[in-house]
Order: C-alpha cells, then sequence, then structure tokens
C-alpha cells in the first residue's frame, strides 16, 4: 500500500506545531545549553593564549544577576501574555483565540527570557565547577554581554507589542490577515490544486465516509492524486475545509476505480483529510469572514453598543472581498496540477451569508450601521464580478427589510431605501422592500 505526504501537508503539521507555546522556549532552551557548553570549544584553539582573562567573581555576579532578573521577567511575560489572551476571548470572540497565542513577537519574547535565564544557571554552574580557562571565560563573557543586549532590544519590543496585543482593534487585524492568508492561498489553487468541480454535477461513484467526528482542517490533493492513479480513476472532493463531518458525512467519491468504503484502499482517502476538533484559518477562508461578523455581532450587542467596531469590521471585509475579486483572472492562467482530483470552487453567496447576514441582523437597529452596510455592498456589487454583484444586491435587499422593521424615523429608513436602490436593490411602488415580508 502507498501512502504519499505532500510538501503542503508538512507545512501544515508545522505551523501547528508552532502554534503550541511551549515549542519555542524549549528549542531556545536546547541552544543556550548547547551555547554554554560550545563556550569551551574556545580553550582549545591556538590563539586561546591571546584572549583577555575574565576573573570568575566578575562573570559570576553577571550570571547571577540575570539569572534572578530573567525568571522574574519570564514570570511577568507569561501573566501578561495570559491576560491578554483572556482579553482576546471576552472582547472579540473565543474563535480568534488561536490567532492571538500564535502571535510570533509574543513566543520569541517568551523564548528569549526562558532561554536567558537557562543560558545563566546552566554557565553559573559550569562556572562554579571550574569548566572553563582563560579563553572559555572570556568566550563565556561575551556570550553573556550579546545575550543581555538581545534580551533588552527584545523586552522593549515586546512591551510594545504586549500594549496591543489581545485588544480589539489588534485582534480584528490578526483576524484580517489570516483570512487574507487564506484567501489568497485560495486564489493561487482555486481547487485546491485540481479540477474546478461543476456545483450542479451530481455526485456519482463510490462515496468515502468520514470515520471521525471534527471539522475538516485539510486536504491533501497530492495523495488523493496518487491515489486516483494508482485506481486509474478519480477522485471527487465533497467536503471542502471547515466542513463539519462525522461518520455518514461523504468526504469523497471514487468514481470508476475497483474500490469500495470497506477495502482498505479507501483509507487512504479519509487519510488524505485531515479531521480536528476545531475549525482552523490556513484552508478555511469561511471561517475568518465567520469571525469577523461575530465581532461586529458582539460590537452591535446591547451590552456592548459599539456600532463603531462593526463600521470598522465592515471596512474590512470589503478589503477581503475586493481581493476574492481577483479570483476570475487567477483561474484563467492557473495550470491544473493534480488532474485526477475534482475540488468544489468556494462560492461567493456562501462568503456574503458568512459575513454579512449576522451584520444586517444585528445592526438593523442602527442607522449608521446600516448606511455603512449598504455603502460596503454597493462597493462590492461595482467590482466587476457577476456573482458578488448578485449576492450583494440579495443582501442589500434583506439588510434594507430588516431595516424596514426596526427603524421608526422614517428619514433614516429613506436613507437606507436610497442607498439600497443604488445598490441595485428592486423597490416597491411605494418605495419600500418587497422582501421578508
Amino acid at each position: 500500500m502507498k501512502w504519499v505526504v505532500s510538501l503542503e501537508k508538512w507545512r501544515f503539521l508545522m505551523r501547528r506545531i508552532r502554534e503550541r507555546l511551549w515549542v519555542k522556549p524549549l528549542l531556545i532552551c536546547a541552544v543556550s545549553i548547547i551555547a554554554v557548553f560550545g563556550a569551551k570549544v574556545s580553550d582549545t584553539l591556538p590563539l586561546a593564549r591571546l584572549a583577555p582573562d575574565v576573573s570568575n567573581g566578575s562573570l559570576e555576579s553577571l550570571l547571577s544577576i540575570m539569572a534572578a532578573s530573567m525568571l522574574a521577567i519570564a514570570t511577568f511575560a507569561v501573566a501578561s501574555m495570559v491576560a491578554a489572551y483572556s482579553s482576546a476571548s471576552t472582547t472579540a470572540t473565543p474563535r480568534a483565540f488561536p490567532l492571538v497565542i500564535a502571535d510570533d513577537v509574543s513566543q520569541n519574547a517568551l523564548s528569549t527570557f526562558v532561554g536567558a535565564f537557562i543560558f545563566s544557571v546552566v554557565a553559573l554552574v559550569a562556572m562554579k565547577n571550574g569548566y572553563f580557562d582563560i579563553a572559555g571565560r572570556f568566550t563565556l563573557f561575551s556570550m553573556t554581554v550579546s545575550v543581555l543586549g538581545f534580551v533588552v532590544f527584545t523586552f522593549v519590543r515586546w512591551t510594545d507589542r504586549i500594549a496591543r496585543l489581545g485588544r480589539l482593534g489588534a485582534t480584528v487585524q490578526q483576524v484580517e490577515a489570516a483570512t487574507a492568508s487564506a484567501l489568497q492561498r485560495r486564489l493561487k489553487a482555486p481547487a485546491l490544486g485540481g479540477i474546478a468541480r461543476d456545483p450542479q454535477a451530481p455526485a456519482t461513484g463510490v462515496a468515502v465516509y468520514a470515520s471521525e467526528v471534527g471539522y475538516v482542517q485539510q486536504i491533501d490533493t497530492q495523495a488523493l492524486q496518487a491515489f486516483a492513479q494508482d485506481i486509474g480513476g478519480w477522485v471527487v472532493v465533497d467536503a471542502l475545509p471547515g466542513t463539519f463531518a462525522m461518520p455518514g458525512t461523504a468526504l469523497a467519491h471514487v468514481v470508476q476505480g475497483a474500490v469500495s468504503p470497506g477495502d482498505t484502499d479507501a483509507q487512504r482517502v479519509v487519510s488524505a483529510f485531515t479531521i480536528g476538533r476545531d475549525r482552523i484559518f490556513d484552508h478555511d477562508p469561511r471561517l475568518g469572514l465567520i469571525v469577523l461578523s461575530e465581532i461586529a455581532g458582539r460590537a452591535l450587542s446591547p451590552g456592548v453598543n459599539d456600532p463603531g467596531t462593526a463600521i470598522g469590521v465592515l471596512g474590512t471585509l470589503v478589503r477581503l472581498f475586493t481581493l476574492w475579486a481577483q479570483r476570475d483572472e487567477n483561474l484563467a492562467g492557473q495550470p491544473v496540477e493534480f488532474d485526477r482530483v475534482v475540488v468544489p470552487l468556494l462560492q461567493v453567496g456562501d462568503l456574503f451569508d458568512d459575513a454579512f447576514t449576522a451584520i444586517a441582523r444585528d445592526g438593523a437597529g442602527a442607522v449608521e450601521v446600516g448606511v455603512r452596510l449598504q455603502k460596503s455592498l454597493r462597493s462590492l456589487a461595482s467590482a466587476g464580478d457577476d456573482a458578488m454583484r448578485v449576492a450583494a444586491v440579495k443582501h442589500a435587499q434583506h439588510a434594507l427589510a430588516r431595516a424596514e422593521q426596526a427603524l421608526s424615523l422614517p428619514h433614516e429608513v429613506g436613507t437606507i431605501r436610497t442607498l439600497a436602490k443604488s445598490v441595485g436593490v428592486p423597490l416597491a411602488t411605494d418605495g419600500s422592500s418587497n422582501t421578508l415580508r
């Protein structure tokens, strides 16, 4: 039985490992220990006799001060990061937590502080046991000064970062960046490198079902291609990243292959789908849009009453959909890498549903949100994409109907109607919307 793991699969696994808060500190600790004992090598070099003599007392004092201070700073860093994580979950949405905890600057700062502490402790023990000669002490002294300088630089940089980490504005920016990255990845491979599937085409072939409960996080299309070549058939993907899978959910259909769901080879298809407990941003652009919509919805709740945040999120969504509007030219020139794997494309209507439905519902009673929503949809309707124009008109019509029911002042309703008409919403003879009536 032939198993294939693609480069993209390894990258996916490495990104999951990097998100763990303990990985970088552990690596830096190992590097710190190696550096301390590596300083002994300088005692064996021919130029060792030219090294200045650094006294044991001065070096031990410097290392003792650094060991005591680094432990306190590392503890302070952990407490600050935990507070930032809690703030991100309560002020934005818990779905944004993985992005906040994966912040590289904070992870690098914590790794630096812990690594410096381990370095100073190990070096101090080695010094007190007479491990180094003159050249070794000088090399260790140079390392210690360099580590101190890097710690100071990292602390100053991290202080500026931790002041923003977990704040609502910074969290929105992180979600936007993650969503834009997922959209860019999908623009480069609209069908994940395979053949685009006709959304109207019925599913044919032998269905392969999920064996566990969770969300599809990643699809290894290279492994599916290898499987399809082995059986001389095709694999038609049914479950895109973000799909909730359970036993009985068809992940894919195998066409023209001598394989059935009970065959051992069918496990190769199942193994190409990474299923986990939570959705992740890497290959799931819809998750980013949902999270942004959740942030706006929380801001519009009566307990928060912050329409400004919802208006800011609408600007973010316009930027993301403007990026997505470039997909047609990408589709035209994109070569098919996996010609035996058929993958459905993301539908613009689904993306608009994820992004704007909740904002239109929760912001129906705030005229400023309704105005910005209609202006945002008008901008997207004029982006030159037919599917986006249809979706924008549909959501503008629904948002107008909600505003007509929620707003009490006639001039506010009239403002929303005028903007909805500019999007392309057809109005009744009395100037009102006939949707949701």
